[in-house]
């Protein structure tokens, strides 16, 4: 049996009864609605331009709820309490945060504090000698100068030892000896005022003492050269001398000193 084909126009069939399919939104479409859903509030400008226009600039905190979009301010003003937008609540003295208040006689300055820490070593010293040296603990003496030298090779220690000269017995070394070569740099512990130069008739040689103030003092002992004079305000860091073996001495060292109210102490106490 063969198979008509018909042509020509379609007839119209019977109504559908099924719903027309519901067109689906274009990704445009999405972000535009997405965008309108986190738009700002409409008076947030010009409420912000209100309050810079009188002055309340200290503080503004906002909050959007998703949702209403309502927008909450905390302007504190002089001008009075600030209307909160979309609602009938004025932000007075409740809404902000309690007033701190001090006595008249209390004072009060805006000084940044000498902080001890070892960050900030002249500010530690500072606060250190705020009594004097010979009152100082070992806790907060530590740290607070600088080593005299880029690196610190220790040789013969504070304390009693045998004479590296004499080969006496029981000698009191007043210092702390570093190894280092001849002409190296040395540096100032911490700043100060140049109180001696010169030639040290005790066996330093060369040697420089700078004044730290309230009872503390350094020394830097068998020097090459020195670079500083007496009365010379100097800062921690600061290149003062050269090292070397002058005086009594058995080769190239830095003999460093640490001095409380004219007495020699163990400078590794301090450094």
């Amino acid at each position: 049996m063969s198979e008509v084909k018909q042509r020509g126009r379609r007839r119209a069939g019977p109504p559908c009864t099924e719903p027309a399919a519901t067109a689906q939104p274009t990704r445009r479409e999405l972000l535009a609605a997405e965008r309108s859903a986190v738009a700002p509030h409409p008076t947030l400008g010009g409420l912000i331009r209100s309050s810079i226009g009188r002055g309340a600039g200290q503080k503004v905190g906002m909050a959007l709820a998703a949702t209403g979009l309502a927008l909450a301010v905390t302007v504190p003003s002089a001008g009075g309490a600030l209307q909160l937008a979309g609602s009938d609540t004025p932000a007075g003295p409740a809404a902000s945060q309690s007033l701190v208040t001090a006595a008249a006689d209390v004072p009060i300055t805006f000084e940044a504090p000498s902080i001890a820490s070892a960050l900030n070593p002249d500010g530690q010293l500072k606060e250190t000698l705020k009594v004097k040296a010979s009152n100082v603990t070992p806790q907060a003496a530590k740290g607070t100068l600088s080593a005299p030298l880029k690196v610190l090779t220790p040789s013969s220690p504070f304390g009693s030892r045998l004479n590296p000269l004499t080969g006496a017995m029981g000698e009191m070394h007043t210092g702390q000896d570093y190894a280092v070569w001849c002409s190296t740099a040395v540096f100032a512990a911490a700043g100060g005022t140049v109180a001696f130069t010169g030639w040290h008739p005790y066996g330093g040689g060369n040697r420089v003492v700078i004044d730290h103030g309230n009872g503390l003092s350094t020394s830097y002992n068998h020097l090459s050269s020195i670079g500083v004079k007496v009365g010379q305000e100097v800062e921690r860091g600061q290149q003062v001398a050269l090292s070397g073996t002058t005086g009594a001495s058995t080769g190239c060292h830095l003999h460093f000193e640490v001095m409380v109210d004219d007495q020699t102490v163990d400078p590794t106490g301090w450094l």
